[in-house]
């Protein structure tokens, strides 16, 4: 790749000349907005200047001088403060195409000698109902960063943790019994905080329908379990059916209730008590959080014996590493943010310390039409997932998602999302790939060659440029979790395709050799902009 080679002759240079080993990723270069400023450009003189104690000028000089003879470089110059401008050989940034028709699908992947064993944790609802807004962006951002991560080198598993005990699973038994009795026509109660939806419904119905009145005279402790265990069933085959549909998997669920099960629960606190991090207080066992930089200790086991949700979620972490994941990442709501801390605390009192990254979802806006929707006109609820795929896609609904930074606040554009234009970023990414694929079918047989050499036009060198920045946008995407960077790509390769084709005629039979050329660029965008498209779970469609 021109980057690597550029990026590792600079480190050699730096390294002769001035005695300094640079760290990876120092030396970065990005392609100038102008095309005068060359095909690439990098500040790492500016960059060198408070370690070297050098006028940035003067260590660009050294580096210039120590690139001479490279066989990739037309010209280098030298702009400004020590900015550092390349420009490359034609024939060397179109060597880019066969690499691309030679990895096909495997383009812009990575192969890391030793990846670090890498478990995302993300969604996690409560299989107490339907997945909302906010569940379907931690998703089509998690099952994203998890796409980037493994075709860039890592070793990642994608694992739910299920709340399947508590107050919550309590009341959706005692809200199932309720309409079970009111679907034998007996006297029923709906638990305060209990579940109204029509799926409640719809489980008390089929049970009347099973076992008929079979529980009517039961004890308590006898129908409670078996509420439990169905109603948890139902509502997570269903949020398994509803992100399956939303081109979302998972590797591993794990439940709370096996932790406890399991003796994973009793373990983890034997272990914090035997790491002398845990004191009696007020009747309640307390985990000392403030040593590890908490703002408070936390209580464990409460006064009437019963475990905080901070018990079983250390045991959970705890049976993370126990598999031998040497990276934990969660992303978590914004309700989650003060937990962040104690979590940390805990898994630092157990001896694993700087194991866990959390990043925090923020909220999501629907607006239509320049209005905020808070509640589904059909359900009378929070917007589900399903009812937005419904309405605007699949594709549309993961692209937006996953356009902005999960950390940053989302307004959603319904009216926007909806739209069958340029205007709507999806339609125009998939418009240049079924744009690629018609041109293609028309096209007359096509020879693979060694070289591209009449590729000279400008608009067919910055195609080219960008289809060579993929593995890079790729590598960082994944290191930085930032999967925005990948739509953001798709964008301005859709772009550089659609000013191409508006600039060079593709197929011209009075140019044959000219116009072969011309259709291996054609497929080699095609290739790189499917790639791209399927790193965030959306389709690249050959017809539109």
């Amino acid at each position: 790749m021109v980057e690597d080679k550029l990026i590792a002759r600079i480190e050699d240079v730096v390294l002769d000349a001035f005695g300094e080993e640079l760290e990876a990723g120092v030396v970065m270069l990005e392609i100038p907005n102008k095309k005068e400023q060359g095909d690439y450009s990098s500040n790492i003189a500016m960059r060198l200047t408070r370690v070297l104690k050098k006028n940035p000028r003067e260590i660009a000089t050294v580096i210039v001088a120590g690139l001479e003879g490279l066989d990739i470089i037309k010209k280098v110059e030298i702009a400004g403060p020590g900015f550092i401008n390349f420009y490359i050989k034609a024939d060397v940034m179109s060597g880019v195409i066969n690499k691309v028709l030679d990895e096909n699908e495997t383009y812009g992947s990575s192969v890391l000698e030793t990846p670090k064993r890498t478990l995302v944790e993300y969604v996690s609802a409560n299989p107490t109902g339907q997945l909302h807004i906010g569940h379907a962006r931690g998703a089509a951002w998690g099952d994203s960063l998890t796409r980037i991560m493994q075709f860039a080198g890592y070793d990642v598993l994608r694992e739910y943790y299920v709340n399947d005990l508590g107050n919550q699973i309590t009341m959706l038994s005692h809200s199932l019994y309720a309409r079970y009795r009111e679907e034998l026509g007996l006297e029923f109660e709906m638990p305060e905080d209990g579940y109204y939806g029509d799926d409640i419904k719809k489980i008390a119905k089929d049970v009347v329908s099973e076992i008929g009145d079979s529980y009517v005279d039961a004890d308590e402790e006898q129908w409670i379990p078996y509420f439990k265990e169905l109603g948890i069933k139902f509502e997570l085959d269903r949020i398994k059916h509803d992100l399956s549909g939303f081109r979302v998997s998972f590797d591993s669920w794990v439940s709370e209730k096996a932790l406890y099960d399991e003796g994973r629960v009793e373990a983890v606190l034997s272990d914090l008590k035997e790491a002398q991090v845990t004191y009696e207080k007020d009747g309640a066992l307390w985990f000392k959080s403030t040593d590890f930089g908490d703002d408070k200790d936390r209580v464990l086991i409460k006064s009437d014996g019963s475990y905080t949700y901070l018990v079983p979620d250390i045991a959970n972490h705890m049976y993370k590493l126990e598999r031998g994941y040497d990276n934990l990442l969660n992303l978590w709501g914004g309700d989650h943010h003060g937990y962040i801390v104690r979590m940390k605390s805990a898994l630092e009192a157990l001896g694993h310390k700087d194991v866990l990254d959390v990043d925090i979802i923020q909220m999501v806006r629907l607006i239509d039409e320049g209005v905020e929707v808070k509640m589904s006109k059909r359900t009378g609820n929070a917007i589900g997932l399903i009812e937005l795929v419904d309405d605007i896609g699949v594709d549309a609904a993961r692209y937006f998602f996953v356009s902005r930074h999960l950390n940053t606040p989302l307004d959603f554009d319904l009216g926007l999302a909806r739209k069958k234009s340029n205007d709507n970023p999806v339609f125009y990414a998939q418009y240049a790939h079924a744009r690629i694929c018609s041109i293609l079918r028309q096209a007359p047989a096509m020879e693979k060659q060694e070289s591209y050499s009449l590729l000279t036009h400008e608009k067919e060198i910055e195609l080219m440029k960008y289809i060579n920045e993929f593995s890079n946008v790729v590598n960082d995407a994944a290191k930085t979790r930032s999967v925005q960077k990948i739509p953001n790509y798709i964008q301005q390769l859709s772009a550089h395709f659609h000013s191409f084709y508006g600039n060079v005629k593709v197929i011209d039979m009075e140019q044959p050799d000219l116009t072969n050329e011309r259709l291996h660029l054609l497929l080699a965008t095609k290739i790189t902009l499917n790639n791209a498209l399927n790193l965030i779970g959306v389709e690249a469609p050959e017809t539109m």
